[in-house]
């Protein structure tokens, strides 16, 4: 019997490639599955093989807990309990205890030996994944073994397969089997399969990787890819940046007539490539990322990390992209968050507006000053120069000159709006129909409806036998109800 286990150890070992230790290991576990088959409760086996005699010998142990632990007297021994304080146990102690062991050869053929190929199997995948430890997040390249309907398996040698899940693949790509294929190489464990090599043909570094292969100057490390924003199969923007100054990084990642940049794009399935300069500045990289949309102004949350973008009108579209595209990859290659608008958006704010026309200021400035608080002429005017000190671009004659022609203004404002509110008054009292709570009947509504007289300011400038002749009424009602409606004049 013991010779059986160091001659399976041994044949497994050389077979698979393996350290005897994983199938010493893999033994004991079947062993000890095959003890617990005796036990009708949930019991914890042990099983100890002397790896040079191939003796061993099975225990059933139990742990050693406090009260809030327990759980089981089949697994858990009570610290507080007579049983431990006999033994002098203490928590964290494993008390065990010799049982009979299984028949190896018995069971050999039956459940450990499912046990011992799946350990063997799992331990072939760790040897595996620790093979290909060093090139996790680097680009691989394999054929195509088999295609389902969730993944693809690739063959990347030596015995090694890797799963491509259908959503990491570029939107569109189709392969069969035999096919080449690249990916970056990851790492994920799954509890049925155990540990599994992963590719994935969507990520960001994907992107960098074809970049080392394909431009020398990033391999050597004279050309250093700063940030990589992409949606994949459709665009991507890379900012690149030159530890050398004799050397353009665009140009050199751009490549001959392109060849460089175009090699990269085949691999993606055509896939977009804007190249752009880093900058440390935010604001400049800003500026580089959504060329060449004319940038007029940027207010800076750096608090928030957010950017107000204010472009040409003409330019808008091209800054935002193609259903918002260009703006969400150049919001994620800053890693700030980026609002964008044309310059005629101050037009329809209200405050923008009233600044531009009392106070003589273009839209840039009008939006300066709102964004530091001097939103309205009166709050201007109340200003001092020394409040306006943090805004940039703006001297102590700019200065004076606004806060004066905010007070100029500020009568004509009062001036124009006491106006507003009288035609508004008026206009209610306009608007309102006659009903007939009014002293009409329906019909006589019908009437004077019919003669353009529809609402209550229309009957109050009736005289009374202008009324009496349209409705055919005595003279002394026809007074009565054009004065009833003249009252509404009056009122507050």
């Amino acid at each position: 019997m013991n010779e059986e286990i160091l001659l399976v150890a041994d044949s497994v070992s050389n077979e698979k490639d393996l350290p005897k230790e994983t199938i010493f290991e893999a033994i004991e576990f079947a062993l000890a599955s095959a003890v617990k088959k005796r036990y009708k409760e949930e019991v914890n086996i042990l099983v100890d093989i002397n790896q040079t005699t191939g003796d061993y010998e099975s225990f059933r142990y139990k742990d050693v807990v406090d009260f809030e632990n327990y759980e089981d007297s089949e697994v858990h021994i009570l610290v507080d309990s007579d049983f431990a304080e006999e033994n002098e146990l203490k928590v964290g102690d494993i008390f065990k205890e010799q049982v009979e062991n299984a028949d190896f050869g018995r069971i050999a053929a039956q459940a450990a030996k499912q046990v011992i190929v799946q350990k063997v199997r799992d331990a072939e995948r760790l040897e595996i994944i620790k093979r290909f430890r060093p090139s996790l997040g680097q680009l691989v390249s394999g054929s195509v073994k088999k295609v389902t309907r969730e993944f693809i398996i690739v063959d990347l040698g030596d015995g090694a397969e890797a799963s491509l899940p259908r959503k990491d693949l570029i939107q569109g790509e189709i392969y069969r089997v035999g096919d080449r294929i690249k990916g970056i190489l990851e790492e994920s464990i799954r509890e049925n399969r155990g540990p599994q090599l992963v590719l994935s043909r969507s990520s960001k570094e994907m992107v960098s990787e074809l970049f080392k292969l394909e431009v020398p100057e990033i391999a050597e490390e004279v050309i250093e890819i700063r940030a990589v924003a992409r949606e994949a199969g459709a665009r991507t923007k890379i900012a690149v940046k030159t530890n050398d100054a004799r050397i353009d990084p665009v140009g050199a990642c751009v490549g001959m007539r392109g060849s460089r940049v175009q090699a990269v794009s085949n691999e993606l399935g055509n896939e977009r490539i804007d190249i752009v300069v880093w900058e440390d500045d935010q604001a400049k990289l800003l500026v580089n990322t959504l060329s060449p949309a004319e940038i007029l102004s940027i207010v800076m949350d750096d608090e928030n990390q957010s950017m107000e973008v204010m472009v040409k009108d003409e330019n808008l579209a091209l800054a935002i992209g193609k259903n918002g595209q260009n703006i969400r990859l150049t919001s994620e290659l800053l890693g700030w968050q980026i609002q964008i608008k044309g310059e005629s958006s101050n037009e329809d704010n209200p405050e923008a507006s009233k600044l531009i026309e009392y106070l003589g200021v273009d839209r840039n400035l009008a939006a300066k000053l709102i964004e530091s608080g001097f939103e309205t002429v009166q709050k201007i005017s109340e200003s001092k120069v020394e409040d306006f000190s943090e805004i940039e671009g703006f001297d102590e004659d700019i200065i004076s000159t606004i806060i004066e022609r905010a007070e100029e203004s500020l009568m004509e404002i009062a001036l124009l709006e006491l106006d507003e509110d009288d035609s508004d008054s008026i206009s209610s009292k306009e608007a309102r129909k006659i009903e007939s709570k009014d002293g009409f009947t329906e019909e006589e509504i019908k009437i004077l409806s019919e003669n353009e007289i529809i609402t209550i300011e229309n009957l109050a400038d009736l005289a009374t036998d202008e009324l009496t002749e349209v409705l055919s009424i005595d003279d002394d009602k026809a007074a009565k109800l054009i004065m009833t409606a003249r009252e509404e004049w009056f009122e507050d």
